[in-house]
């Protein structure tokens, strides 16, 4: 196998071979482990993205990875077109976790939110009594669940949806954070749910008012309709609770998990229900040949009993705390900095600039350049989410980079 001994290499053999729908930072990793990640000239980096919250227990989490060896050695795939050993001490294990009646499993994220918006459509006419073809799904302004074709038509990002249409139909939009207006919309009887993030990430860590999530599950139970929570991104201990919901103290009807629930070692995601909702999918309605594999079991399970073992929701709720108070004193140092929102190790920063400025952009180089690796969202808001392992020192390490860093790059301008 042909292996890059350089960084420019390997950003120039992307270029050639690969599609151009990314435009990464040009660094160039190939080592990880806990907080750090190292390029191939062997730089240490502190990760502060975790693959959009993917690598929430932290890179090669040794539990994570024996686990994976242990099952890859045995048994990988068998499809769902035959039972396995493990898919059901999953399926269990996963139920008494959230504490759901079932669980389907998937792979990526936006497979999750299909499956989600699939189990919703068929409830709302086998169980609501929609009539055929009718049913309405409510989502939220600003929201990011994936690129497929049914993602896109409910984004209001031109980037994600702009030359792909035409889109699916039986979408309607609210802005995020407005009752109101969402209780104006559930009034109309073909409405069978409404799914929205309980923060907002890819919006650059919008966090909602404290009683938009209660308030929310309340309108949607007196009108029947189906409360879903993509906690893609939130979840698995993010926001220094096991849910992002679980600080409003609300259960979603249908949850979407994915990203960290394998731990970022490989493709996992899921969506949990009561045996009202789940069982109104039959056999050969929904389903993907990877989906519960042997594999993504074994490691979902280790992964998930991790976030527990090591407490990672108290230790993001902790240092969540501290690293917002260090950003909010870095809002009185410097004039770039006009905003810090998060919850736990979700968190975000806005730059004094427009969108389209690159001083984000530009400043995430710096960062890079001092060790520390973040990315911007809509132009001007770089997102902090660090893996959960991270200690108190690293993180006021860390914290030390991006005041540094954002000091110098505003005393050369």
């Amino acid at each position: 196998m042909m292996q890059v001994k350089t960084s420019q290499e390997a950003i120039q053999l992307e270029d050639r071979y690969g599609a151009h729908n990314y435009h990464p930072l040009p660094v160039v990793l190939n080592k990880g482990e806990g907080v750090f990640l190292w390029d191939v000239e062997g730089k240490q980096y502190f990760d502060f993205l975790s693959a959009y919250s993917a690598v929430n227990q932290g890179h090669c989490h040794p539990r994570i990875l024996k686990a994976l060896q242990e099952q890859a050695t045995k048994l990988t795939l068998t499809s769902r077109a035959f039972h396995n050993d493990i898919l059901g001490v999953y399926e269990k294990y996963m139920s008494d976790y959230f504490g759901y009646d079932k669980v389907l499993p998937m792979n990526t994220g936006v497979e999750g939110g299909e499956t989600a918006v699939k189990l919703c459509r068929k409830w709302g006419y086998e169980v609501k009594g929609i009539p055929d073809n009718q049913a309405k799904i409510i989502f939220a302004t600003g929201n990011f669940w994936g690129r497929t074709l049914a993602a896109i038509s409910s984004s209001t990002d031109p980037s994600s949806y702009e030359g792909f249409g035409p889109y699916m139909s039986g979408y309607e939009l609210v802005p995020y954070n407005d009752l109101e207006t969402l209780a104006q919309k559930l009034e109309d009887p073909n409405v069978a749910g409404f799914m929205v993030e309980p923060i907002q990430g890819e919006a650059g860590v919008v966090v909602p008012d404290e009683d938009y999530l209660p308030k929310v599950a309340e309108l949607c139970k007196a009108k029947n309709v189906l409360f879903i929570a993509d906690e893609v991104q939130t979840g698995i201990a993010r926001t220094g609770k096991r849910l992002a919901c679980d600080h409003a103290n609300v259960k979603p009807d249908i949850l979407i998990l994915g990203k960290a629930l394998s731990g970022g070692v490989l493709p996992v995601s899921a969506v949990l229900a009561r045996d009202e909702i789940m069982l109104t999918i039959k056999a050969g309605e929904h389903g993907s040949t990877y989906g519960g594999n042997p594999l993504a079991c074994a490691v979902a399970m280790e992964a998930l009993q991790v976030v527990k073992d090591e407490k990672l929701a108290e230790n993001a709720e902790r240092l969540g705390g501290i690293f917002r108070e260090r950003m909010e004193s870095l809002i009185q140092k410097s004039d770039l900095v006009n905003l810090v929102r998060g919850k736990g190790l979700l968190n975000a920063i806005i730059i004094n600039d427009t969108e389209e400025s690159s001083t984000a952009w530009d400043i995430c180089i710096a960062l890079k350049n001092n060790g520390l690796l973040a990315k911007p969202t809509h132009g001007n808001i770089i997102r902090f989410a660090p893996p959960l392992v991270i200690t108190e020192s690293q993180l006021h390490e860390c914290a030390d980079i991006i005041e540094k860093t954002i000091l110098d790059f505003e005393s050369r301008f």
